[in-house]
């Protein structure tokens, strides 16, 4: 006989009187799951970490020795970049009319010394026609363009200076600018102020006498310290030059940066909750894989050591129209012999892909380490989301060389760690606390090192969010 459910019979009691056998809901909780592993969707594909041989280091620091290289008689201005420090050759300083072959050392070091560094926005007015000439300035990075009146009120441009150029250089007290100065670009510069050249001058009456007389100097034209002295090309017995190849007497030293937390497991998870899976172990693979991921952000973005701030100036080129082009990336691959890969945020590479669509140009993929990637000119073109992106949404293109053998980029790591869980990284056991809490320490040690110049290269401030129709 059948009951006919009354009113007062809520609709989750008529929901069960309906149902003919056990609801999932409850069958769970007796059933045993299959399940994955913890998930972490931070983890990239951290292509960085994996392109650069990595160096053993012992006593945690890596030289980089280096020949003496710069060129004298060109009438530009070399630097030293180490980070995000800058500071001037001392010798090239003789690039300008005031101290050409000056001889004193001690008095060109001297001045070098004084330089300091200043940075401008792009439109920044530099300096401005008809004020007082209050500073020496060398151009490190960027484009400044020298503005003045025009025939007809407007303005007129005489000209664009960019790195390795120098202004401002005269001795006379009542000098003034005759041009306007604006940036371009970002601009990077090395400034010596006024009143630290009226004390040098004061200081040496040889360079005093020098300075008055500089504007009757002869031209410079030789090689520096860099120049290999040696004869080719002759017949019979003449007699052979000299030469030596000068070392860098300050050569840069990479110290080794770490990257460190504390992981800690309550013991009774990691007695109680083990399978199937061990807690401990799964706690400290998260871990690993966090740390990883702060280590390829710190070897392109640190200042002291990231391929962003180690890039040297002359290996800097900025895009021409502003989305990463083909011709963009050419300039940028003709700067260096034997590159080998290039590094872009992923929004980078889909904007140079649309350039490249614009243009009916189809870049090839290329198989690299078991995974088809996009390439230009051979090149892989590697993805790296740690390549930062502004809020002007523009972002930088990295290109490599790497390893020891080919003067190229290498990453460097201890030779071994005391609780070694993998080259360069370390767990150690450290206490279980009052509250029955287990503490590991989690330790990565690990920096980057530019062995030339050219092995870094960087094409900057590449629009990524330019949609033509």
């Amino acid at each position: 006989m059948s009951v006919e459910p009354s009113a007062e019979v809520g609709a989750e009691h008529l929901t069960a009187a309906v149902r003919q056998s056990l609801s999932t809901e409850a069958a769970r909780n007796l059933a045993t799951t299959t399940k994955s592993a913890p998930q972490m969707q931070g983890i990239s594909s951290r292509w960085l970490l994996r392109i650069l041989p990595w160096v053993q280091t012992g006593g945690g620091r890596y030289r980089v020795n280096r020949t003496v290289s710069y060129t004298l008689g060109d009438g530009r201005i070399t630097f030293v970049k180490t980070g995000s420090e800058l500071r001037v050759i001392p010798a090239m300083l003789r690039e300008l009319g005031m101290l050409r072959y000056f001889p004193d050392d001690r008095v060109v070091k001297a001045i070098a010394d004084r330089f300091v560094k200043e940075e401008f926005r792009r439109g920044d007015v530099i300096v401005r026609r008809g004020e007082p000439v209050d500073k020496i300035f060398l151009v490190a990075h960027g484009r400044i363009e020298r503005l003045s009146a025009g025939a007809y009120g407007d303005e007129a441009s005489l000209g664009v200076l960019s790195d390795g150029d120098h202004f401002g250089h005269h001795p006379l007290p009542d000098a003034r600018w005759e041009f306007t100065a604006r940036a371009q670009t970002d601009v990077v510069t090395m400034t010596f102020n006024r009143g630290d050249w009226d004390a040098a001058l004061n200081s040496s009456a040889a360079l005093r006498r020098h300075a008055e007389a500089y504007l009757e100097a002869e031209r410079v034209g030789r090689r520096g310290s860099d120049a290999v002295d040696l004869s080719a090309g002759h017949t019979g017995e003449v007699m052979l030059p000299g030469t030596y190849v000068d070392y860098d007497l300050s050569p840069r030293e990479y110290e080794l940066s770490v990257a460190q937390t504390v992981l800690r497991v309550h013991s009774r998870v990691a007695d109680l909750y083990n399978q199937p899976m061990n807690q401990s172990e799964q706690q400290l693979r998260l871990t690993v894989e966090a740390l990883k991921e702060r280590q390829e952000s710190e070897l392109v973005n640190n200042a002291e050591f990231g391929l962003l701030h180690n890039a040297d100036y002359e290996q800097r080129i900025y895009a021409r129209t502003g989305p990463p082009t083909p011709d963009d990336m050419d300039e940028l691959l003709s700067r260096r012999r034997g590159s080998q890969y290039f590094l872009a945020h992923p929004r980078a590479i889909a904007a140079f892909g649309r350039e490249c669509s614009r243009r009916g140009l189809y870049p090839d993929s290329v198989d690299f380490r078991g995974q088809q990637v996009p390439s230009w000119r051979g090149v892989p073109l590697l993805p790296c989301n740690k390549i930062p992106v502004t809020p002007e949404r523009t972002s930088s293109i990295l290109v490599l060389r790497t390893g020891e053998d080919n003067d190229g980029v290498v990453g460097l790591h201890p030779a071994a760690l005391p609780d070694e869980y993998e080259p360069g990284l370390s767990v150690r056991f450290m206490n279980i606390s009052e509250q029955a809490i287990i503490s590991y320490l989690v330790t990565a040690y690990y920096s980057a090192a530019v062995l030339v110049p050219d092995a870094v290269g960087v094409l900057e401030n590449v629009e990524i969010s330019r949609f033509d129709e």
